[in-house]
């Protein structure tokens, strides 16, 4: 089975062979991308987009499509690692990060069906506290009002007696990821950007005062390369690809339901829940519903994809026990021991940004935006994130280690 992403794809960009540039951007997922286009934006010109397969291939085409704010690192362990004022201006990077999504959606006209009803995050336990500790949390040190949704009304939206109840976030939409990228590629070009696919790199060696990109049996000469692999970084940069984990996750799409979609999701708003290894689901344009949800070190095939995924759908939803799965994927995310972005500079001029975590379409954009002002501008905001390093994942044996935490987290949600 194919993405469903892929198979209703809109949008399209023009690419070019790759040559010198004074930039070199490396991956053409949303990190890279909103680089580059953040460099075009700021009136940078001779910006190279270097992608091995195609915009979007990876993590950033196949995701949920969920915009909203945060890391994987939660908001309460972020403020005891970095303290209060730190904490305040990471979380509120991605909410600008959410508002300049927005703004490209617009300003380039890009075709990526955007549903701005929010995001409900849903209790699977029987535990309010669950849900009051964390409006509270926001509240008072982010000021951020997600305002709370009980089980009653819940029940209106979601026909499940799965859940205790919810938080709202407002401010969150979701779109159709690939087309945004899709889109985001379409509208760099149309600022001087050059997109080159088809080429790997396999290699970056200094050059005098900047660097030299090889790909297949030629040379990119650069002043500065921005390295952007994500989970599909492969052995580019060793110091990078020690430090984080690609970690595969599942993703289904239903047939479409037509009128019977109401009889289990009467509302536009994405979801996800309370547990480490939650399920997250939307309603799509067609009436399908799209659903993810588990982490795991193994990229399993199609027919198992859909398979524990319908499992899990019918755990929330019985009723849809005769629904059709039509598509079923797995992609890379790319996870660091901190839970964090790794974004900064290996060297001058070589800069990097990774290991998003699943929560990727505004944590990316905020890391492009940072990337970008730091070369256009010099600005030195992406020292924000040196709290947050590049410590060795102790591959192959981090890969155990990530799947066991996986397992005893899933068990400790069972329990509660």
């Amino acid at each position: 089975m194919s993405t469903y992403y892929a198979s209703t794809v809109a949008e399209s960009y023009d690419t070019v062979a790759p040559g010198d540039a004074r930039v070199v951007v490396i991956g053409g997922g949303y990190a890279g991308l909103a680089t580059a286009l953040g460099l075009a934006e700021r009136g940078v010109s001779d910006v190279l987009l270097l992608e091995a397969q195609s915009i979007g291939h990876g993590a950033s085409g196949r995701n949920g499509g969920f915009v909203f704010a945060g890391y994987s690192l939660g908001e309460s362990d972020l403020i005891d690692q970095v303290g209060r004022d730190d904490a305040r201006w990471l979380y509120d990077s991605t909410r600008r990060a959410m508002r300049r999504i927005r703004e490209r959606i617009e300003t380039y006209a890009i075709a990526c069906d955007p549903v701005d009803s929010g995001v409900l995050w849903t209790n699977w336990f029987d535990d309010a506290r669950v849900l009051q500790q964390r409006r509270q949390l926001l509240a008072e040190h982010y000021d951020i009002e997600w305002p709370e949704v009980s089980r009653a009304e819940l029940r209106t939206m979601l026909r499940t007696e799965r859940y205790s109840g919810a938080l709202f976030e407002p401010d969150g939409f979701h779109v159709h990821p690939l087309n945004l990228a899709r889109g985001l590629a379409r509208g760099a070009v149309s600022l001087g950007v050059k997109v080159a696919e088809g080429y790997r790199a396999s290699g970056i060696q200094p050059n005098g005062a900047g660097w030299r990109v090889q790909i297949d049996d030629s040379n990119i000469d650069a002043e500065h390369v921005v390295v952007c692999g994500g989970g599909y970084l492969g052995r580019l940069v060793p110091s990078l690809a020690r430090a984080l984990l690609p970690i595969a996750t599942y993703v289904i799409a239903t047939e479409p339901l037509g009128e019977r979609l109401i009889g289990a999701i009467a509302t536009r708003a994405a979801v996800y829940d309370t547990r480490f290894a939650f399920d997250y689901y939307r309603a799509l344009p067609d009436t399908r519903i799209l659903w993810g949800g588990r982490i795991s070190i193994l990229d399993r095939a199609p027919a198992a994809v859909a398979r524990l995924l319908k499992r899990d759908l019918l755990r929330v939803y019985p009723q849809l026990a005769e629904v059709r799965v039509d598509f079923a994927w797995s992609g890379l995310m790319s996870y660091a021991r901190h839970e964090m972005p790794q974004i900064g500079a290996l060297a001058p001029g070589l800069w990097f940004a990774q290991a998003f975590g699943g929560h990727g379409l505004a944590t990316t954009t905020a890391a492009g935006e940072v990337l970008a002002a730091a070369i256009a501008n010099g600005d030195d905001s992406y020292r924000r994130y040196r709290a947050f390093g590049l410590p060795s994942t102790h591959r192959p044996f981090g890969y155990l280690g990530a799947q066991a935490t996986y397992w005893w987290l899933q068990a400790r949600d069972r329990w509660r």
